[in-house]
């Protein structure tokens, strides 16, 4: 996101009516910070998703609750991430689905088109809105004392903010590192002077490139280049790796490359000796892919893989709290090196989802606020049983292990794979691609993982997340009534397939014996 401080106002841009109602909730410029009264029970760095989180919780059990925030409250999640992402590939399906649309029996003129500043325009706004939820003046009224300034650790048990009116001293019985991570680059020849977009600045744009390079191929990059080719930008997708989504299950990331190609990403995956280099008429990407050499000029370069922690300025080095360059170092209880200070979010975790953070907060709240004696009981990381979502067309949902991890940790695993090319729904829908799969722990009805491509993935794996946190299994999904007809009843006839091969041929002589006896 591009911002400039003039005159003590961050201004995000576009400067319209939307982005200036957006900065007034989460970085008013005529915001005091409040005088500290007294020690906080738990001041919190940091006001994304895990910030937040952290925060309200404490003040609602009646903590005394310091947060304070540099930039923008709300963090990555609603100013540069999930809600400005997910609000663009929305306008970039609606696009999709009006070119599709002749299948269906609809008839398109000829010469409709979009207009992607208004797309842009749509997201903005939308993001204003969604941004109360997130605004000093929210949080100031639910009880936490809100602090806009930059942090820094000054001693065992206090923090400086040095705001725009002076800087605060505020004294904490303990503390809360939850600053988040940001965009990086890799260190490709000549990026730095050709420039270039991340996820960070992308949303600032409001004409649509004709020509983009997308360099990587994980989430991010996946979700926003085929969003700009469904709008009708020539995009190059450049991936270090075979393929694209390279955690994923093969099969499972090659539904989604083919949905990209047919919306006309090209994919330049194996990609070796990238350099960059900046030409007249826009930014010329060189690269080597599968033994082709590839010279190619684009007008933007969007860098989609790499994030750094936020851990410099914080006076860290100060307090004993332990850093590298993978984030903070903490426990399974999220304490870091310093028994005082605890850390959540993307500053110390491997999961960057805004989900991620909102579980770790709860888990740093009841360790550092309600700490059991001789830490028996605590709330644990290892609890955790993170499901995830790439927001793609088809989308991918994850939950638990893949089977390469199980069989790693020496588990017996039987898979099972149902495509949606038998769901009734989805052939209904004329949306037939994907799967899901269930592993399930051999000789039990244990579900160890689950992977889910399709329409609505991110809704319909969260059937097997509760499953797996409340410990039942395949038997209990069977013996649930899902509503026909629905894309959710792919699980259940998943785990049909399970029930069928446990359904041995000796069982069934042993009920033709019996009912043929009863035929008697």
């Amino acid at each position: 996101m591009s911002v400039r401080t003039a005159d003590s106002q961050h201004l995000v841009l576009p400067d319209d009516e939307h982005n200036r109602k957006l900065v007034g909730n989460v970085h008013p410029s005529n915001w005091v910070n409040p005088e500290s009264d007294g020690r906080y029970n738990i001041v919190v760095v940091g006001a994304g998703t895990a910030g937040l989180i952290t925060a309200v919780i404490a003040a609602s059990v009646g903590a005394k609750v310091a947060l304070i925030e540099r930039h923008l409250m709300g963090g990555d999640c609603l100013n540069v991430g999930c809600v400005p992402s997910k609000g663009l590939i929305r306008a970039a399906n609606a696009w999709a689905q009006v070119r599709d649309a002749p299948v269906f029996g609809a008839r398109i003129p000829d010469g409709a088109s979009f207009d992607f500043g208004a797309a842009m325009a749509r997201m903005r706004q939308l993001r204003a809105r969604i941004s109360h939820v997130d605004s000093a003046h929210r949080y100031k009224s639910l009880g936490v004392d809100v602090y806009i300034g930059q942090a820094r650790f000054v001693g065992p048990d206090t923090v400086s903010v040095e705001g725009a009116a002076g800087n605060r001293t505020l004294a904490f019985v303990k503390a809360a590192v939850c600053t988040g991570a940001r965009a990086a680059a890799p260190p490709i020849p000549g990026l730095e002077e050709a420039g270039y977009l991340t996820n960070e600045t992308i949303f600032s744009l409001t004409a649509l490139p004709a020509r983009v390079g997308v360099i990587g191929a994980g989430p991010i990059g996946c979700e926003l280049a085929q969003a700009l080719a469904r709008f009708g930008s020539r995009v190059s997708l450049i991936e270090a790796m075979h393929g694209i989504l390279p955690n994923e299950d093969r099969d499972a990331a090659e539904c989604v490359q083919q949905s990209m190609i047919r919306d006309g990403v090209a994919l330049l995956c194996c990609g070796k000796d990238l350099r960059v280099e900046k030409v007249s008429d826009g930014k010329r990407l060189i690269v080597d892919s599968h033994g082709r050499h590839h010279d190619l000029t684009v007008d933007e370069i969007l860098v989609g893989v790499g994030r750094a922690p936020n851990v410099q300025g914080l006076g860290l080095e100060a307090v004993g709290v332990e850093f590298d360059k993978t984030g903070v170092t903490v426990n399974d209880r999220l304490q870091t090196t310093n028994p005082r200070i605890y850390a959540a979010g993307d500053v110390c975790s491997r999961y960057k989802f805004t989900h991620a953070a909102d579980a770790m907060a709860q888990i740093l709240i009841q360790n550092a606020l309600f700490p059991h004696p001789f830490g028996l009981g605590y709330a644990s990381m290892a609890s955790l049983n993170m499901p995830w979502c790439t927001f793609t067309s088809p989308e991918i949902a994850h939950v638990g292990l893949y089977e390469a991890e199980a069989v790693k940790q020496g588990l017996q695993v039987e898979t099972y794979t149902y495509k949606f090319d038998e769901v009734d729904r989805a052939i209904l829908d004329g949306d037939e691609e994907g799967f899901a799969r269930l592993h399930i722990k051999a000789g039990t009805d244990t579900i160890l993982g689950a992977t889910i491509v399709g329409s609505h993935a991110g809704d319909v794996i969260s059937e097997v997340s509760v499953a797996m946190k409340a410990g039942v299994g395949a038997k209990t999904i069977a013996a649930t009534i899902h509503p026909y007809p629905t894309r959710a009843e792919v699980i259940k006839k998943t785990v049909n397939l399970w029930r069928k091969a446990h359904f041995t041929p000796r069982t069934k002589s042993l009920l033709t014996r019996l009912f043929a006896w009863l035929r008697r």
